[in-house]
């Protein structure tokens, strides 16, 4: 089922860009070198790939080490309310055909009263590289651009540079940890059938889920994600009900104009005292 969007406003969306605009003006100033000097970020945050191995499926397992100085912080995927979302290019890059990022399970954070999610001190994210050529090297010359944060949050932009050799099939030990790591995937935590209502509001639409979870105790909280990037979605309230967990979140998609949400394109998260668990899709209901 598809929900077409009426537009009527869409006044804190639009309030939220011009903020992190200018929270992103400010930090990328603090970050710049001063005249003469090379600009480097090297004591906020080191980036090493690690070349990992040939899969039996014949994909290229990689590895990005994130080493951060003491206290800072970088984002996950889905950042939160005041976090800046990573984003990778591999345009230098040889016999490179696609890449597919495998997500460690990161920590919700606490940011002068606003709530970001990422990690602390020092993270490997895989990174699993298809070939154009099968049985090829592929010569990494990339970049990543990170948001880095203590107490002010800076951009930085790191080059990403590597030889993955086919000839390597033995794990590495520290990207599988990491792979270990991610959330447990639905089917694999025994979520059962995940209902979504969808009610328009004056200037969006307001999403309703429910998630059928038991308690595991502690503060349980829901992520919701779309891919789309002219979406902004807000912060996800979470409640349980019952045998449930009840999130509800608001889309404020830019222009609005004939949006329409289809639900399979959704994305849920479910952080648990010691888990996390992630869905894709829901049905109407």
């Amino acid at each position: 089922m598809i929900f077409n969007l009426r537009r009527d406003g869409y006044c804190r969306g639009m309030i939220r860009r011009l903020l992190f605009g200018s929270l992103s003006a400010i930090a990328l100033f603090t970050a710049l070198p001063a005249a003469g000097q090379a600009q480097t970020f090297d004591q906020f945050v080191k980036a090493t790939v690690l070349p990992g191995w040939k899969t039996q499926s014949g994909t290229q397992m990689a590895g990005l080490r994130l080493e951060l100085a003491e206290g800072w912080k970088t984002y996950w995927r889905s950042p939160g309310e005041a976090g800046i979302p990573p984003s990778f290019s591999w345009e230098g890059s040889d016999n490179f055909g696609s890449v597919k990022i495998h997500w460690p399970t990161p920590k919700i954070y606490d940011l002068n009263g606003l709530e970001t999610i990422g990690y602390k001190n020092s993270v490997v994210i895989p990174l699993e590289f298809t070939p154009r050529q099968p049985d090829q090297p592929i010569t990494l010359d990339g970049s990543v651009n990170l948001g880095v944060c203590e107490d002010v949050c800076i951009p930085v932009n790191l080059k990403l540079t590597g030889v993955l050799s086919p000839q390597v099939t033995t794990p590495d030990s520290g990207i599988q940890a990491a792979l270990d790591h991610r959330p447990t995937p639905a089917a694999m935590a025994g979520i059962g059938t995940v209902l979504c209502s969808v009610m328009p509001m004056q200037d969006g639409l307001r999403l309703t889920v429910r998630i059928p979870v038991a308690a595991t105790g502690g503060t349980e909280k829901t992520v919701v994600e779309l891919a789309d990037p002219a979406v902004w979605v807000s912060e996800a309230k979470t409640t349980r009900a019952g045998d449930a967990i009840v999130a509800v979140s608001d889309l404020y998609p830019e222009p609005p104009e004939g949006y329409k949400l289809d639900p399979s394109l959704l994305r849920f998260t479910v952080f648990q005292e010691d888990r996390a668990i992630d869905i894709r899709g829901c049905q109407i209901g």
